[in-house]
């Protein structure tokens, strides 16, 4: 029987088959950010080891950092500590830091796909539940906590079970106005956020097959949001044209090696998979969250839904709990609902592509006068890619804040939030209560939505916008 391309890198990676079904896995890459990586130094500290393998690990500064321009370690005061830590643990082990200033400095999830760090049939970890981005270059990614961050230090191996897996082929051409975003955000809808708990799920299907590597990324970004901690897409040609000639890449005879090596890995036609989804890509419209999970979601042009027709009283429950705080009633359209901040950024939706997409609505047009909106490149690299388009001056001239690299809004950690009570549209990837700030009330959505609501001052269909 034929093997599916998870168990490939999965069978190949197996260093020990542990008596209680666990695995020792090893690790070809690990990537360290501020802010968990402290407490990760400071375990390994305590038990007396060293940094195994440190040629294996970078790190970067990215969660805890101030946006503005012209940043310092103390622009946002209450993470200087962390990004001190972690410009001083990375120099002691010799750990290649991309810091603040570092002209490849950027988001984990977005600097280490565009630098060439992440490549296919590797076993990557972060210690961040998003490293499944990373999964769409054919990466075995997956995020790990804080006592698996120093395990992984100190033995370059991680201890782990082996998930089921899955299948979920698309089909269709995406309509116009519609993105890899709003396409996992249909498949969490459909299925439920927690469709993918114990699987590692490989996304395919024509519709996959002719997407860029960015929505890619962004595809499998949200693989954590539909519940399963593994999201992967294998490799080809669209692959291979993308890592080529990026800075950590293999090249001359190691690059033609690696591209033999990397034809082999994609599922075989008879692999097996314990599950299979099917989703129709022409028939996904734009999606924008109503709710406080991922799975409270609907076109943008449908309506609250009433959690009185919902038969699970857990659901029901749920349901009528996030409408309590989003300060929203059943029946209420998602389109005309006015916000009062919108942002785009994060390791979901910060890419050069994103941006371009988000210019091209907002370009010759103003941000309506009561919303305060910011775009956030994925990394430094962006952020001169984009200066250099000329995507910079459009989103100012719009009335955007234009800021430096960071995680910045996604997360709630840093100086960037949403004030209590605010509606925020946002092109990241959760929507939890408190994620944007204490009290903020945030609908995620594709760039171009964010783009288009900004304008209008309400959420918007971005289909509607010349």
């Amino acid at each position: 029987m034929g093997r599916t391309l998870f168990e490939k890198i999965w069978q190949s990676h197996v260093v020990k088959q542990r008596d209680d079904g666990s695995v020792l896995l090893y690790v070809d890459r690990h990537v360290l950010h501020d802010l968990v990586s402290q407490q990760a130094f400071a375990d390994l500290q305590r038990a007396g080891h060293k940094v195994h393998s440190p040629e294996l690990a970078v790190a970067t500064h990215d969660h805890i950092v101030s946006s503005a321009a012209q940043r310092r370690d103390d622009s946002y005061k209450e993470g200087e500590a962390f990004v001190t830590a972690l410009r001083r643990n990375a120099g002691d082990a010799g750990i290649r830091l991309f810091g603040l200033g570092d002209a490849q400095q950027g988001i984990v999830h977005v600097m280490a796909p565009e630098l060439g760090i992440v490549l296919p049939g590797c076993v990557l970890v972060c210690g961040d539940s998003h490293t499944c981005t990373d999964g769409a270059l054919g990466v075995l990614a997956m995020g790990i906590g804080t006592s698996e961050v120093a395990h992984v230090l100190a033995t370059q191996t991680l201890v782990t079970r082996q998930p089921k897996t899955m299948r979920v082929s698309f089909r269709g051409t995406l309509p116009p106005g519609v993105f890899a975003k709003d396409l996992i955000l249909h498949l969490i809808a459909a299925v439920g956020q927690k469709g993918g708990v114990g699987y590692a799920v490989e996304y395919a299907g024509p519709t996959v097959e002719a997407m860029p590597i960015e929505a890619r990324l962004t595809l499998c970004n949200m693989s954590i949001e539909y519940g399963a901690r593994v999201g992967m897409v294998a490799p080809d040609e669209t692959t291979y044209a993308y890592l080529k000639g990026r800075k950590y890449v293999p090249q001359g005879a190691l690059w033609d090696r690696a591209i033999a090596y990397w034809r082999c890995l994609p599922s075989d036609p008879d692999a097996r998979f314990d599950k299979e989804v099917a989703i129709d890509a022409s028939a996904v419209a734009p999606h924008v969250t109503w709710g406080t999970a991922p799975q409270q979601v609907v076109p943008v042009t449908g309506r609250v839904p009433d959690p009185q027709a919902e038969t699970d009283a857990a659901q029901r429950e749920g349901m009528l709990r996030a409408l309590q705080y989003m300060n929203l009633a059943p029946g209420t359209p998602l389109e005309g609902l006015k916000i009062d901040k919108a942002f785009i950024g994060s390791c979901t939706n910060s890419r050069i592509s994103d941006l371009r997409a988000a210019a091209a609505v907002v370009k010759g047009r103003k941000v309506a006068g009561h919303v305060a909106a910011m775009v956030v490149p994925g990394s430094s690299s962006v952020k001169r890619e984009a200066e250099a388009e000329g995507l910079d001056a459009i989103f100012r001239a719009a009335g955007f804040d234009w800021r430096e690299s960071a995680c910045s809004m996604c997360a709630g950690v840093n100086d960037d939030k949403v004030g209590a009570g605010e509606r925020c549209i946002s092109s990241s990837n959760r929507n939890f209560e408190g994620r944007q700030g204490p009290g903020a009330r945030t609908h995620l959505a594709s760039p171009m939505t964010v783009a288009a609501s900004a304008l209008a001052g309400h959420i918007v269909d971005v289909r509607k916008v010349g």
